[in-house]
């Protein structure tokens, strides 16, 4: 295709320049606001084109040197040429930028952004492994894998260990070739870590044998697990010990297995299960709602507060894991139960409680917030989003209901991508 010069007038909220060629939007990947670049189409639409970075003639002066050798073509990391602090002042713009333009609201207050170390902070991960054995990230363009020898946005010793694990899954693949390994995940715990081969088929005992003996032997205190096509996962041997995380603040420790939902970034996690426990004010005797609570992560610290809690979530195996980790932190004031949070009958028992936290999928919570009474509205809630695009939508319909939107901040929970998480509080207006 042909290469093209483009002057970039801004960035969309995923960080890709913005320009025109030839009158027509262009989204270009890997440029930045003010700058001039080569650029190269790499899809077209009928009403914008899609391109990638080439060459930079007039660099902004927030622009860096990518850490990583891949980062040009790796799926992973979309934002490594900014600025790490302008990272964040970016994320916390586009944040104010699309509650005002989707949702036309904004918070009476904006929150200082959340936000940790620049590397080496993500607990979880999962590489793509190729039919040929190649163990790597996906390209931003497509389906090929980019092979990786060091990763520094994972844990150092796991960084460290990536060339072992390649090889080791090189030989699973040769040896166990009907099996079609498809990708390794990798799950690191406070304690102990698990190791997850993904197939299409079952791994022949003695390859297996193999390949955990080749792990376990150079990295240390790890599990092995194996997951055949959606079936569960299978802890297959390693340490004995519990996978778990630690919220010290709470004097809580979370014990979870590969599959389960737990936020990638655990520093960042805990700053923000503070920063939503604070907002949300919980008391004494209270009941508290907290809608799409996974295992627990919000629940149990707010049971801290002698609030009642109640979890609701759409999957039976993780209310399960939250009652379990409840009872093994001695807590008693939380139950669980599911239900489907998409389809929400005006009657739930949650929609009585006296505050609400939400901490919805992409897609949101819209279901939950069209369902809230004006006449029973929640004193507060606040709303833990991993989408703005759909809190920004969500925070209209509150608003409109009669809730003053008092708060919304950044939690960079994914440094060096596009992705940006929020955290937002709503307050009922009347008494």
């Amino acid at each position: 295709m042909n290469h093209s010069l483009i002057r970039i007038e801004r960035a969309d909220h995923e960080g890709r320049g913005i320009g025109r060629i030839d009158g027509k939007t262009v989204f270009v990947a890997g440029a930045l606001p003010d700058e001039t670049v080569s650029c190269r189409i790499v899809r077209r639409h009928s009403r914008f084109d899609e391109a990638e970075t080439l060459d930079v003639h007039q660099a902004s002066p927030w622009r860096v040197e990518p850490f990583c050798p891949h980062a040009g073509e790796c799926g992973g990391c979309s934002l490594q040429h900014l600025d790490f602090s302008a990272q964040v002042a970016f994320k916390q713009q586009a944040l104010e930028s699309q509650l005002q333009r989707l949702g036309k609201v904004l918070p009476q207050q904006m929150l200082a952004p959340v936000y940790g170390s620049a590397k080496h902070y993500r607990s979880r991960t999962r590489l793509a492994v190729t039919s040929a054995g190649v163990l790597g990230y996906r390209k931003r363009h497509g389906h090929d894998v980019v092979a990786v020898s060091r990763c520094a946005v994972l844990p150092k010793p796991v960084s460290d260990a990536l060339p072992m694990w390649a090889q080791a899954v090189a030989e699973l693949c040769q040896r166990a070739p009907k099996a079609g390994v498809h990708a390794l995940e990798i799950h690191c715990g406070d304690n102990v870590s698990a190791l997850m081969v993904c197939s299409n088929r079952a791994i022949p005992a003695q390859a297996w044998r193999d390949w955990s003996d080749a792990v376990c032997a150079v990295a240390g205190s790890w599990q092995t697990w194996q997951q055949i096509g959606k079936n569960e996962p299978v802890r297959m041997g390693g340490t004995d010990e519990d996978l778990c995380y630690r919220l010290p603040e709470f004097a809580l420790s979370m014990p979870f297995v590969p599959g389960d939902f737990t936020q990638a970034n655990r520093a960042v996690n805990e700053i923000l299960v503070a920063r939503a426990v604070r907002l949300l004010q919980p008391q004494a005797d209270e009941q508290i709602a907290d809608l799409f609570c996974g295992l627990g992560n919000f629940s149990l610290p707010l049971a801290r507060s002698g609030a009642n809690i109640e979890g609701i979530e759409g999957l039976p195996s993780l209310t399960r894991r939250a009652a379990a980790n409840a009872r093994a932190n001695g807590i008693k004031n939380a139950r669980f139960a599911t239900a489907d949070l998409f389809e929400v009958a005006p009657d739930a028992a949650w929609t009585r409680a006296d505050k609400i936290l939400l901490d919805p999928p992409r897609a949101g919570a819209y279901a939950v917030v069209q369902s809230l009474s004006r006449r029973h509205l929640p004193q507060r809630l606040v709303y833990v989003s991993c989408n703005p695009a759909t809190l920004a939508r969500d925070a209209a319909v509150l608003v409109e209901k009669g809730y003053v939107f008092s708060a919304a901040g950044l939690v960079n929970m994914f440094p060096h991508t596009g992705h940006s998480e929020a955290v937002a509080c709503f307050e009922r207006v009347y008494s």
